[in-house]
């Protein structure tokens, strides 16, 4: 029986509950029918559909409606209204409205003595914690405030430009304000120079011409290239400078010692790195094991600076270094979560210097998988600092000076034992995206020089490979004993982007299947017949954009790409919370000593700081490559009218980014500038679609742009397209044929992959039922 108000209407009830029953097929089509609503009752149902969507009960895309999807226990959200009755109403602070809609609304629950920091008003940014209503009526969500991270703002940064009348005007920094600037006047410039980057209040906002503003703080100057990171670290509320008893701590602190650990400085550990690295955090060493049980196999040891026994919890170090989060890392500085006495000194792990460590010794059976470790709290000396390119050289038979009486007692064991593991890892077979990693490099005047993509050696991957051991065997050994930690986690691809990433698949003809569990190597198939084809760029971009991000969580629910079902941050404490919150849990769970974590700390706790730490993550994330987009941005300012060959990296109803082959910088084809006849944008193929001839620019395509403008401040390039692959027409497409691959370069399935399929849960719904099934991928973006 179809419930119905006393109009002979269905009631909100009863339209959630046939959503929830049929999802992924229901729109006002299916809904009319299912209630026998006639043409006439159209437009009632539409209004309540809006309804539903406006407080995230229901999610609307095109002409589908749906659940929404779930928000996280924990997550900033920005403050954006009042209801009816007077209370704070709160909306996700980041949320696809392509994606997924409109955001889910969040009531704000406060209570009568709120703690401080938590009193909160329209226009501030919140961390809550929310949880899901049972309600039809109002916001899908209720939510608490466990700390306002950012208080509403009438101030504006950006880059004061002088006139020669006196005063001047504010040029945003933020590409969304790029176009609006502030008029300053005279008295109200505080002494600002042209190019000086200046914090303004705004004193006047006018519906017409531009609203005025007062500098409240002068930063730095940004016409240098040098200075460009600055508008990042000011933009994003990156702190710069650490508190004085956090340098107080730094300054007396005292090398360890022998104390309470282990004495490993015989072992030949070495440092393989970055050439220009800073800090040293991790060393390696591996041997054969002469175990006649483990025969074949090997003894692998990871050491990771000992951070814990500097930065106590609670103190003025363990603050400065949670209110950062991490490291941020840009082409002309670091701003690094620990003095630099800290990082780059007693934590660093320099040759032939006694530094304090956290290892796990780790045995390897022949077949590449780990039987068994153990951690321990030593003393070590490293034997070596070696970059990548250095260490392969040698292994490729041109040793140096300092890799030659290396290359027999250290480099091969390593090279040897990491090619046992990654037989292991081929089995496990891991999400494979490769994708590069461009890098700048700049001029001694800060300038940039160049950009390179810099070549992935088996040196990379062994690290890798061996720091993903390690932090695996960190979260084993701390759920073993029952102690909290954060974990690394990332969630499965949601069915509704498996679902557009296979018609989109389809429109190429390539197979996929979609039911059953999800696996990376369903992904993986993918790539590989693909290799070599026109669409393997294309299908690694929407591939990439089909996955969850990774993130920081005190529950566990896997990591989906690096195909693992528990999985920690370990191996960088210098520069990651999360690693140092996990060696203290270390220390505390095996008894060694001091710096461990706080029996007060519960889940709920960790909880907390991993919403943080995932915040702050995506905030160096963000500010870095809006820095790289700057300084490209300035490196090509004067060289407007000159062509370029890059690929469409997005396609939006605005028109197509395009990320340059020689540099890597994204700019737009704003979509009016693309012809005179009218384009239709295709979001199942990626692409603009001209309606009268058919001309299609899809995401991929190799494109020749001319360069018509620059905002080096915005980090903005415009773009005129000449040349494509659809240019003349519908594009022919080749067609795709699978490649026959050997059975020797298919990995092998692991148990895990030979299951009978089970029907699809969210990584997030199985921890919910107590079923910790995650998997995962290595790499930064995972």
């Amino acid at each position: 029986m179809k419930r119905k108000n006393d109009h002979g209407f269905p009631d909100r009830n009863a339209i959630v509950a046939f959503i929830k029953a049929n999802p992924g097929k229901v729109g006002t089509r299916e809904i009319a029918r299912e209630f026998g609503l006639k043409n006439a009752d159209r437009a009632e149902l539409r209004r309540m559909l809006r309804e539903l969507a406006d407080d995230g009960i229901i999610k609307k895309k095109r002409h589908k409606v749906s659940e929404p999807d779930a928000l996280p226990p924990i997550l900033l959200a920005d403050i954006t209204g009042r209801d009816s009755d007077g209370e704070l109403i709160a909306s996700p602070a980041e949320w696809d409205e392509v994606e997924s809609g409109e955001p889910p609304k969040i009531l704000i629950e406060m209570p009568r003595r709120p703690k401080p920091g938590t009193a909160a008003g329209v226009g501030d940014r919140a961390l809550l914690r929310v949880e899901r209503t049972d309600e039809t009526e109002g916001p899908a969500y209720r939510g608490r405030i466990i700390k306002v991270i950012d208080k509403a703002k009438s101030r504006i940064l950006g880059v004061f430009r002088s006139l020669p009348e006196g005063g001047g005007r504010l040029v945003p920094v933020d590409k969304k304000f790029a176009d609006r600037e502030l008029n300053i006047a005279k008295t109200d410039t505080q002494g600002a120079q042209d190019g000086d980057l200046v914090s303004v209040d705004i004193v006047r906002s006018r519906g017409f011409g531009l609203a005025s503003g007062r500098v409240k703080e002068k930063l730095g100057s940004v016409k240098s290239e040098k200075a460009i990171s600055l508008i990042a670290i000011y933009a994003h509320d990156i702190p710069l400078q650490f508190s004085s008893a956090a340098m107080r701590d730094a300054e007396a602190a005292e090398p360890a010692n022998l104390k309470g650990r282990e004495d490993w400085r015989d072992v030949p550990l070495v440092t393989i790195d970055p050439p220009d690295a800073k800090d040293h955090d991790d060393a390696v060493h591996a041997q054969a094991d002469d175990d006649p049980n483990n025969k074949g196999g090997f003894i692998v040891n990871v050491a990771i600076a000992d951070v814990s026994f500097y930065v106590r919890p609670g103190t003025a170090l363990d603050r400065d270094a949670l209110d950062r989060g991490n490291s941020v890392y840009f082409p002309d500085r670091v701003v690094p979560m620990l003095p630099e006495r800290i990082s780059n000194n007693l934590c660093s792990l320099v040759p032939g210097e006694p530094r304090g460590a956290l290892a796990v010794r780790m045995v390897i059976g022949p077949d590449g998988r780990k039987r068994s470790h153990s951690f321990h709290r030593i003393l070590m000396r490293s034997a070596a600092k070696l970059h990548y390119a250095q260490a392969q050289a040698a292994i490729e038979g041109r040793p140096d000076d300092t890799t030659g009486p290396l290359l027999d007692p250290i480099l091969k064991p390593l090279y040897a034992a990491y090619a046992c593991v990654k037989r292991a890892r081929d089995e496990r077979d891991p999400l494979n995206l490769d994708l590069p990693e461009r890098k700048i490099l700049l001029k001694s005047d800060g300038t940039v020089d160049r950009v390179v993509i810099p070549e992935r050696l088996d040196a990379h991957k062994l690290i890798e490979e061996f720091m993903i051991l390690a932090n695996v065997a960190a979260a084993e050994m701390l759920e073993k004993k029952s102690l909290p930690l954060i974990y690394r986690v990332h969630d499965e691809p949601t069915l509704e982007k498996v679902h557009a990433l296979a018609e989109f698949l389809d429109t190429l003809d390539v197979p996929f299947a979609k039911s059953g569990a999800l696996r990376p190597t369903m992904f993986n198939r993918v790539l590989a017949q693909l290799e070599g084809h026109d669409y393997y760029p294309l299908v690694s971009e929407v591939v990439l954009r089909a996955q969850a991000q990774a993130e920081y969580s005190a529950e566990n629910y896997g990591h989906f790409g690096l195909n693992l079902r528990r999985y920690a941050h370990f191996t960088s404490p210098i520069r990651r919370y999360a690693d140092l919150v996990v060696h203290r849990a270390l220390v505390r769970a095996l008894g060694l000593g001091e710096g461990a974590l706080p029996d007060s700390e519960t889940p709920e706790s960790l909880g907390e700081v991993a919403a943080h730490i995932s915040l702050t993550e995506r905030r160096a994330m963000k500010a870095e490559r809006e820095t790289v987009d700057r300084l490209i941005a300035h490196h090509l300012a004067d060289r407007i009218g000159a062509s370029f060959q890059g690929r469409v990296s997005g396609v939006t109803r605005a028109g197509l980014f395009v990320k340059l082959s020689e540099t890597g910088a994204d700019g737009l084809i704003p979509i009016r500038s693309l012809g005179t006849e009218y384009f239709n944008y295709d979001e199942s193929r990626h692409a603009l679609v001209g309606t009268r001839s058919g001309t299609m620019y899809q995401l991929g395509d190799v494109v020749d742009v001319r360069l018509v403008e620059a905002a080096p401040i915005a980090g903005a390039l415009r773009f005129e397209l000449l040349s494509s692959q659809s240019e003349g027409g519908p594009r022919e497409r080749r067609p795709f044929r699978p490649q026959r691959k050997s059975s020797k370069a298919r990995p092998g399935r692991s148990p895990e992959q030979k299951r009978k399929p089970e029907k699809q849960k969210s990584g997030k719904e199985r921890n919910a039922k107590g079923k910790n099934k995650g998997r995962g991928k290595k790499g930064k973006a995972w």
